[in-house]
């Protein structure tokens, strides 16, 4: 482990050179690790453990879209594909992939088999830190450990398959066995993690819902929709809106941003662009501010894990769901979105 300074801040991290495949596969030899819930995460995490060695199962309901995705995944029924609750019986390190409302309505079952000396995974500190709502309180005499890769579970895949890895962060809960951070780190280098930070349950779940719902899906939404409009309000065409909306920023800045910084994107612009963006940006800034303290007190109070459980605990949850992102996408911008795409060169001649 090492200490890398973050701005002025110094931060634990473990990279990968640090904790090799070949330790962290030593460390958990004697585990078998049942991924419970074949949704969003467990597909990658379960795949990339297996592929990488570990003695992994899946844990499904059966007769359910996820069970044949597990199976055509290569996870065969009676022998690495089990019901819940007999992949809980079975695991020695179990990893709660769930729905946050699925770990909700599940946990009994779940903490029936957390017997003694064995381990809780999570990659999300939702349930934990929102224990007075979720009532997710395990036994003390397990570790509760979390790994959470800083991306989607396709991204996870994706990144793994080009032997690349993502970063995640991780935290323990609880250490009972002494080794719980051990026992965390050599997951996340299983699953794929290029390197670790520390963090905990708490500071990951806030700074999660947070993200979801500002600068990484909510607020980037809303921002991209309100300049779209406003440009077709004045006369722009829907393709010219959309191209200086979104197909610019998805396909030509935010690669230079991930290549090697926002300085680096402005360096690459124009310097019209520059220097109004400079001016513009502490618009943007002030004005979100306040925006931003609002929505930190709501998921620090928890008030945004009353809603998220209230409203994903419904029976007619997904439904309702469905027809919210199937209204975005009748929207005008995303439809445009969708011509844009078809006519996006596959390859320039030469």
């Amino acid at each position: 482990m090492s200490k890398i300074k973050f701005s002025n801040v110094d931060e634990k991290v473990v990279t990968a050179n640090e904790l090799p495949l070949s330790k962290a596969k030593e460390v958990l030899s004697k585990e078998v690790i049942a991924v419970l819930g074949y949704g969003v995460q467990g597909p990658a995490q379960a795949q990339n453990l297996r592929d990488n060695g570990f003695h992994v199962i899946v844990g499904q309901r059966e007769n359910t879209p996820s069970w044949n995705k597990a199976v055509e995944d290569g996870w065969k029924p009676s022998d690495t594909l089990f019901p819940l609750e007999e992949a809980c019986s079975k695991a020695t390190f179990l990893c709660y992939l769930l729905s946050d409302a699925g770990q909700i309505h599940l946990w009994p079952t779940v903490k029936k088999h957390l017997t003694k000396n064995k381990t809780l995974c999570f990659s999300h500190g939702f349930g934990i830190t929102f224990s007075e709502q979720s009532e997710i309180i395990p036994p003390h005499d397990v570790d509760v450990i979390l790994v959470a890769p800083k991306g989607s579970g396709r991204s996870v895949r994706k990144l793994f398959m080009e032997r690349k890895g993502i970063n995640a962060s991780y935290a323990v809960h609880q250490d009972s066995s002494g080794k719980a951070e051990l026992k965390a780190l050599a997951f996340g280098i299983g699953i794929g993690s290029g390197y670790l930070f520390e963090t905990t349950f708490e500071c990951e779940v806030y700074s999660d819902l947070v993200g979801e719902r500002g600068a990484l899906m909510g607020a980037l939404t809303g921002m991209l929709e309100a300049q779209y409009e406003t440009l077709r309000k004045h006369g722009h065409s829907p393709s010219e809106a959309f191209n200086e909306t979104v197909e610019e920023l998805t396909q030509s800045l935010i690669p230079l941003i991930a290549e090697k910084g926002m300085d680096w994107m402005y360096r690459n612009c124009s310097t019209t662009a520059q220097r109004g963006a400079l001016d513009w940006k502490l618009r943007f800034k002030e004005a979100l501010f306040p925006v931003f303290e609002e929505l930190y007190e709501s998921v620090s109070s928890g008030k945004e894990a009353a809603i998220v459980i209230e409203s994903n605990g419904k029976a007619d949850y997904k439904e309702k769901l469905n027809k919210e992102l199937d209204e975005m996408a009748s929207e005008e911008i995303w439809q445009v979105g969708n011509k844009v795409r078809e006519l996006r060169p596959k390859k320039l001649e030469s």
